[in-house]
């Protein structure tokens, strides 16, 4: 009987550069399986499926147990993250290489594990997700030039950009399409020179930046800005790079964005500050439908209700 083959990846720049690395070095037709950045529990999607090969990338493994535990009874998962992951489930079926620590991302992870094969998609996505000092650390070793470092960070970011969103139609493209465009390219620079999408995503970074630039902190102090947009789409779609681009003006502040989500729930980005890159996680856990990692963290529903304690606690975790 034919193995069925799944390959079920976060939506952002690390989750479609880790699957674009990995299929680089073992190309194999899956089922992709993927959504806005903020949709982690994309096992959900798969529960029913018997007898699979799974490649997961770049979603947390504690907020996708249950379902996990299900599949391993029958599947085997191959399953690469930095989020927090909980204990391990104790399964042959599983080979998991995870790595919580703040300066790693998912693709960098699969970089160590291919060799450094398809580095340069390794630095883009350390890009997307804000890991600068990462990124041109591991790009040292590529010997570019500073202008083809500058063309990485700004596919990763732009990429990572594309991630956000409520729903796959708030993007400018779906990450399926993103994956499809990069995936007959190995080198990044080639794609950055070649591809149309780019010079799309750039022009809507360039409208919801300045749109985003024009709201001023809610909440502000010496430990860290608090910032809330509108509910709308140009809002979900530059959480991210605005949330990253406030934490490396003052790098030692935390920082926070409520999105209102229009149903008097909203959606909260947290970043720690990057001098100290813990907190953010834990924060965002002890809300519902919080998780993420030390350095960056979010709630996607928020209730309006709880608006305030989320509020004291980031000034009480922030502020030692």
């Amino acid at each position: 009987m034919t193995t069925a083959y799944y390959d079920i990846f976060n939506g952002d720049a690390d989750g479609i550069c880790a699957l674009h690395q990995l299929r680089l070095a073992e190309p194999r037709e899956a089922t992709l399986v993927t959504g806005v950045k903020r949709d982690i529990r994309l096992l959900d999607q798969v529960a029913s499926v018997r007898g699979a090969e799974l490649t997961v990338l770049d979603i947390s493994l504690d907020s996708n147990r249950t379902v996990l535990l299900q599949l391993l009874e029958s599947c085997r998962v191959f399953y690469v993250d930095h989020h927090y992951a909980g204990d391990l489930p104790p399964s042959p079926n599983l080979i998991a290489h995870l790595d919580p620590s703040p300066e790693v991302c998912t693709s960098l992870i699969v970089d160590v594990l291919l060799g450094g094969r398809f580095r340069g998609w390794g630095v883009a996505a350390a890009f997307g997700d804000n890991l600068h000092d990462s990124a041109r650390k591991v790009a040292v070793t590529l010997a570019l030039t500073e202008p083809q470092v500058e063309r990485l960070r700004e596919l990763g970011e732009l990429m990572n950009y594309n991630g956000y969103g409520q729903t796959v139609a708030d993007l400018h493209v779906p990450p399926q399409e993103l994956y499809a465009a990069v995936k007959p390219y190995a080198d990044p620079l080639v794609f950055c020179e070649e591809s149309q999408i780019l010079a799309l995503l750039r022009q809507g970074f360039a409208d919801d930046l300045r749109r985003a630039k024009a709201v001023t902190p809610l909440r502000e102090t010496i430990k860290g800005r608090i910032f809330a947009f509108p509910a709308e789409k140009w809002a979900n779609r530059i959480a991210g790079a605005f949330s990253n681009e406030k934490a490396r003006e003052r790098v030692d502040a935390a920082h926070a964005l409520l999105v209102d989500n229009g149903d008097t729930t909203f959606m909260v980005s947290v970043r720690a500050p990057l001098s100290r890159r813990v907190g953010a996680d834990n924060l965002c856990r002890a809300f519902p439908t919080g998780g993420g990692r030390a350095a960056a963290a979010g709630i996607n529903a928020l209730p309006g209700g709880q608006v305030e304690d989320f509020l004291q606690k980031f000034f009480e975790v922030f502020s030692p």
